[in-house]
């Protein structure tokens, strides 16, 4: 039997991941919004797409949580997007009420689900799904780090002019602007960067991938980013439908590790059938332990704000 996924959220992100998952093959699909006709006709016009994908895959659009019962993963991108000037904490509240109602229902319909928080702000967002599901916090997971990663990686590959298939960049922290950039470990080929390209450079490419985001909300003007962040979800999709067990930077539940307790946070995860299998401690300088304890600190003032 085919597995399920269900996405809520039938905007850029949710639909593209739909996209993803279904020209893949590897699962059938549930695109659920509030929006009437929506959800319907996108996932209308990704079933007649599936043919010529040669995907067998299924999907259908929905205004039901009923229709998501039984779900083995369910993704959630509901929330309103940023607009040019808006922080991702600006999103917090309006984001909150929505993510609380979509996991209540969740937790009725797919008590077995492994959920995955792509709503912004994200680490927050992850923290308060797991709270409302009362899910295992190994089957509550962010997206974030991957999204971090990959436009790190794709930076550094125009940078240096090499293939993006030969850079690994490894990040922790929270998402965007909280990033803290293990440079240590981010090399081209096994070639740490930090011998390919002088510390301001790198620096900047940063600073560039901590407001990446921002950068495409401005460029759009009405949108903001979904095909990366869309693609860094169906990874994740991929890893634990087909228990890859890939190492990926995801937030998760800390509950001791890297020194912090009662808090999500992006961490190098093994991802598999069973969600988070484990989390893979990496020891930090003192300057990337300051990096990262200012990152939780950013993250837990906005716990804070929603009494979570």
């Amino acid at each position: 039997m085919r597995k399920k996924v269900s996405i809520i959220g039938a905007g850029n992100v949710g639909a593209t991941t739909a996209q993803f998952v279904v020209q893949s093959g590897l699962a059938d699909v549930v695109l659920f919004d509030i929006a009437e006709g929506i959800p319907q006709g996108k996932a209308l016009d990704l079933a007649e797409a599936c043919p010529l994908w040669n995907s067998s895959s299924t999907i259908k659009g929905t205004n039901n949580y009923s229709d998501t019962a039984g779900s083995d993963i369910v993704v959630i991108a509901a929330g309103f997007p940023r607009k040019p000037g808006m922080s991702r904490g600006d999103l917090l509240l309006a984001n909150a009420n929505v993510i609380r109602e979509t996991c209540v229902n969740v937790a009725k319909t797919s008590t077995n689900a492994i959920i995955i928080v792509v709503t912004n702000p994200m680490d927050i967002m992850a923290q308060l799904a797991w709270k409302t599901t009362e899910f295992s916090c190994k089957r509550v997971i962010g997206m974030g780090g991957i999204l971090d990663a990959a436009r790190l990686t794709a930076f550094l590959s125009w940078e240096l002019d090499v293939s993006p298939e030969d850079v690994e960049a490894l990040v922790l922290g929270g998402h965007g602007d909280e990033m803290v950039p293990l440079t240590r470990f981010t090399a081209v080929k096994g070639m740490p960067v930090t011998e390919l390209l002088p510390k301001n450079g790198i620096e900047s490419l940063i600073e560039r991938t901590r407001k990446g985001g921002a950068e495409i909300v401005a460029l759009l003007k009405t949108g903001s980013a979904y095909y990366a962040p869309a693609a860094a979800t169906f990874q994740m999709i991929r890893s634990i439908l087909l228990d890859e067990k890939r190492l990926f930077p995801c937030a998760a539940y800390l509950n001791g590790e890297y020194g912090f307790k009662d808090i999500y946070m992006g961490v190098p995860v093994i991802l598999g059938k069973e969600g988070i299998e484990k989390i893979v401690e990496v020891k930090l300088t003192k300057e990337e332990k300051a990096q990262f304890r200012k990152s939780c600190t950013s993250v837990r003032k906005l716990i804070k704000k929603l009494s979570i």
